[in-house]
């Protein structure tokens, strides 16, 4: 064992920062009667890079300051057990959409600016996006990655979106022949803000009412953004399933009872929200024509028939996922290429801030930074004590494996 104790390197400390900050969100959202909760904002200019708690960007309100008025909020709710390409994919598709859409309705609206998109987007509003990770198994300790560890995951997944927003606005933007217009597009890619988010619901529409109950999104006289969920094709079979809808309870009124549940939970739901769902083509789920076509009896009675209304499947947006042949990206095979140290498969289905993240917390001798601790051993200690210092006996009791507690030990000493 050396005689000094080193400086933990600065990737370790900031990684070990964001599990104690997460940490102690978790654990206040959790002791609190709150249904939803965003626990960080991060802005393209508000940095939020470093792992230092003091630089974690804290919650941030829509239409304060020189911000705009939010028109979309795009909900992307996962268990981020980990985030993936799929995941990315999603919710970068989802913003360039509605960002074009934004800007053409408002340039349509405009006196004909020849340079109006940045002044049209101000008065249309701008998009965000909120990262969901629903805790209603709070009591029961997660597997495989703990909540805390996830949120810091979703943390590098937001940067390395805000990344990926940034290259391919640069890429649109380099094609323009106007120099003016590249800017334009380059600083909608920019505009970008994302929250992460906490609550305790189950499903879409008790989220999205928790979501507008807190006010968060409130825009004063301008209202609440419209929310928009990205789901895949199996999530809108499950909405449109009226066996995931109880029946109203007695204290409801009688009046309550001549409603059909589904319509209960979806009217006001689909009021407030709208879907885009990602087809899954493969052979559990079958092609494209099959999807549309679903979709399409939706349209055609389908809802009606289930106790719905037929009007909700035009708050329904389909779009394409992956292409014919393109490799399936699924959480299962990024956790197994991370607890083999599989490198190659990591890089084609994880993103890169991610991934480190998701390596640290799966093998932390595969992340071993020495002499600093694993990322599994910061999360034991710094959320609750962190300056407590580890002891044999307090690691054999927290069955911590003989070859991790030699290496727990040697880095402290």
């Amino acid at each position: 064992m050396s005689s000094t104790t080193a400086e933990p390197d600065p990737a370790m400390k900031s990684r070990a920062a964001l599990v104690d900050f997460f940490s102690r969100s978790l654990t206040a959202f959790q002791s609190s009667k709150d249904a939803f909760r965003v626990v960080c904002t991060l802005s393209p200019r508000g940095g939020g890079s470093s792992g230092d708690t003091a630089t974690i960007p804290a919650p941030g309100r829509p239409g304060g300051g020189d911000k705009r008025l939010v028109k979309s909020l795009i909900v992307l709710d996962s268990s981020f057990n980990p985030p993936t390409m799929a995941h990315l994919r999603m919710a970068a598709s989802a913003i360039r959409d509605l960002q074009r859409t934004t800007t053409t309705m408002t340039r349509s609206g405009s006196s004909g600016l020849a340079s109006g998109a940045v002044e049209d987007r101000a008065q249309g509003g701008s998009v965000r996006l909120l990262l969901l990770l629903a805790v209603n198994n709070a009591d029961k300790k997660p597997k495989p990655a703990a909540f805390e560890v996830r949120l810091g995951m979703m943390y590098a997944f937001a940067a390395d979106l805000r990344d990926e927003l940034k290259r391919t606005g640069v890429e649109e933007a380099s094609s323009r022949e106007s120099m003016k217009g590249a800017e334009t597009l380059q600083e909608e890619e920019e505009e970008v803000e994302v929250d992460l988010g906490l609550t305790t619901m189950p499903y879409f529409h008790d989220k999205s009412q928790a979501i507008s109950d807190t006010g968060f999104y409130a825009q004063g006289g301008e209202g609440e953004p419209e929310q928009v969920y990205l789901a895949g094709y199996d999530t809108l079979i499950r909405i449109c399933n009226p066996k995931y809808y109880s029946a109203p309870s007695s204290a409801e009124g009688a009046a309550a009872e001549a409603v059909a549940p589904i319509r209960s939970a979806l009217d006001p739901f689909l009021n407030r929200s709208k879907l885009r769902i990602t087809m899954r083509t493969d052979d559990e789920w079958g092609g494209e024509g099959e999807q549309v076509a679903y979709l399409q009896s939706l349209r055609d009675g389908g809802l009606e028939g289930v106790g719905g209304r037929g009007r909700w499947a035009e708050r329904v947006e389909m779009v394409r996922g992956r292409e014919v042949g393109e490799e399936v990206v699924s959480s299962t095979k990024v956790r197994e290429a991370a607890s083999a140290g599989d490198d190659e498969v990591l890089g084609r289905l994880a993103l890169p801030l991610t991934a480190k993240q998701l390596v640290a917390a799966s093998n932390p001798h595969l992340y071993h930074l020495e002499p600093a601790l694993s990322i599994f051993t910061m999360q034991i200690f710094t959320p609750l004590q962190p300056r407590i210092r580890p002891t044999l006996g307090s690691l054999k009791e927290l069955q911590i494996p003989p070859w991790l507690m030699i290496d727990i030990l040697d880095t402290l000493e």
